[in-house]
Parts: structure tokens; C-alpha cells; sequence
């Protein structure tokens, strides 16, 4: 009798562990952008699937997957854009982009030899972040340092668009000066803008290294991040990393 009663323990037992296990994760609002938009990241510890929802629009679009395991962005976050919409994760090396207000998305990266320095990284490193900044459709990754990458402004150069002329530019390279063309792009890559980051030094000095400096949607840029005004989101993202988890497994 003992034995069947320690039998039916131990199957009421396995059966509660099992519901345990499959209980859905937890779902937070982890960024506001304003009181229409906002992402909602669905996971434990702060890390799981990331979607983006705009109830004026009526835009839901799911980002990140849970299994794909995204972590927020801990650093500076102001992004009142609104057409352009460019996430970053926990090491800010890549982006998330929509350019019609969240309706689709794609992604963006730094581009290789862009860096700050050159022949240095194409990025900085998390920990070299200061914040960063999506304004008038255009990203901006300041550092520590005052180093700034930018995306281009928000279209596309006609010369390097299906059809068009192509851009001609000198390099000078120790006293050595040759030309060069860049070829208009192959109409199935789509619209380019928005899709590289470089840095400011890269494309603006006299002599940079970057041929993104000939293109007109990457000129004129200021060196600086834009002002923000009247911003009503968040500055930060915001996680609560104990949400869902029992007692005995929250951060003491």
C-alpha cells in the first residue's frame, strides 16, 4: 500500500514539473517609442523574441524569434523616427531596419572599412557605446570617444540606381592618384539607403576611405548627433529580468 501510495506521488510529481516546463514564457514591454508604438519582448531574463506593434497603423511584425534569443540594448536609446525604424541589441553590432514605418524589415550593418580608424574595426564595441539616436529617417551611433557612424540620409543616390550614370572619383593613395567608377546597382538588390553604417570621419574628410563619401544621400552631414526635441519615448530600454520565474529563481 505504501509503495502504490509513493507510486502516485512520484507520477503527480513528474506531471507537475512537466506543466511547469511548458508554461509560456512571459511577455513585457521592454521600449516605448511613443503612446502608439512600442516593442514587446517575449522571454525569460531579458532575452527571447522582440516585436514591434503600432496600434495607430495597425503594424505588428514579429523581429526577433524566442529561439533566436535577442538581448536588449542597455545604452542610450532615443529613435522618435518614425518611416525609418533601426533596432540594435545587447553588443550593438548589427541593426534591424524597416523603412516604411515597420511594415516590412531587413537588416543593416556597418560596413567593412568604415571604422573610426582606419584599416581598424568597422564598429565599436559594446562597451565603447555612448547611445544611439534614430532621427529625421537616419540612425546615428555615437561612442564614449566622440567617434560617430551614421546611416545615409533617406534616399537613394540616382546615379547608382538601375539606369543611371554611375559616379566617376579620383583616390589618391602615398602621392598616387587613379580614377575610378562605381557601378550603378543590379535592379533586383532593391533600395540601398539606410542599409550601411560608417563612420563620420570615414566619408568626410578630404581624402576618406569609404566610397559612400561620393554618393549624395551620405554628404553634408554634420558631425554630431541631430537635437531631439519635444521626444516622448523612452531613453532607455527597460526589462524586468525576474518576470515569470518562481521565487526561487529571481535575482536576489
Amino acid at each position: 500500500m505504501q509503495q502504490g501510495k509513493l507510486v502516485i506521488l512520484v507520477m503527480v510529481a513528474l506531471i507537475t514539473a512537466c506543466h511547469a516546463k511548458q508554461k509560456s514564457p512571459p511577455t513585457q514591454v521592454v521600449y516605448r517609442f511613443d503612446d502608439h508604438r512600442y516593442l514587446e519582448l517575449t522571454g525569460y531574463h531579458c532575452e527571447g523574441g522582440l516585436r514591434y506593434i503600432d496600434t495607430e497603423r495597425n503594424i505588428q511584425h514579429q523581429i526577433y524569434d524566442v529561439s533566436d534569443g535577442y538581448r536588449i540594448f542597455t545604452k542610450t536609446f532615443i529613435h522618435p523616427s518614425e518611416r525609418y525604424i533601426a533596432i540594435t541589441s545587447y553588443e550593438g553590432g548589427g541593426f534591424a531596419i524597416s523603412k516604411d514605418y515597420g511594415k516590412t524589415w531587413d537588416g543593416a550593418s556597418y560596413s567593412p572599412g568604415g571604422g573610426a580608424i582606419k584599416y581598424g574595426d568597422d564598429r565599436p564595441q559594446r562597451e565603447e557605446i555612448e547611445s544611439f539616436t534614430v532621427v529625421n529617417d537616419q540612425g546615428f551611433m555615437l561612442t564614449k570617444k566622440g567617434d560617430l557612424y551614421l546611416s545615409s540620409k533617406p534616399f537613394d543616390d540616382p546615379r547608382l540606381e538601375p539606369g543611371g550614370s554611375g559616379i566617376d572619383y579620383t583616390y589618391t593613395y602615398r602621392g598616387d592618384t587613379s580614377k575610378h567608377h562605381l557601378e550603378p546597382i543590379n535592379s533586383s538588390v532593391g533600395s540601398l539607403w539606410g542599409k550601411n553604417y560608417v563612420s563620420w570621419i570615414s566619408i568626410q574628410l578630404q581624402d576618406p576611405w569609404q566610397t559612400f563619401a561620393y554618393q549624395t544621400n551620405f554628404q553634408n552631414i554634420p558631425n554630431k548627433v541631430p537635437e531631439v526635441k519635444n521626444y516622448k519615448g523612452w531613453d532607455h530600454m527597460r526589462c524586468n529580468p525576474d518576470l515569470g520565474l518562481e521565487a526561487s529563481e529571481q535575482q536576489k
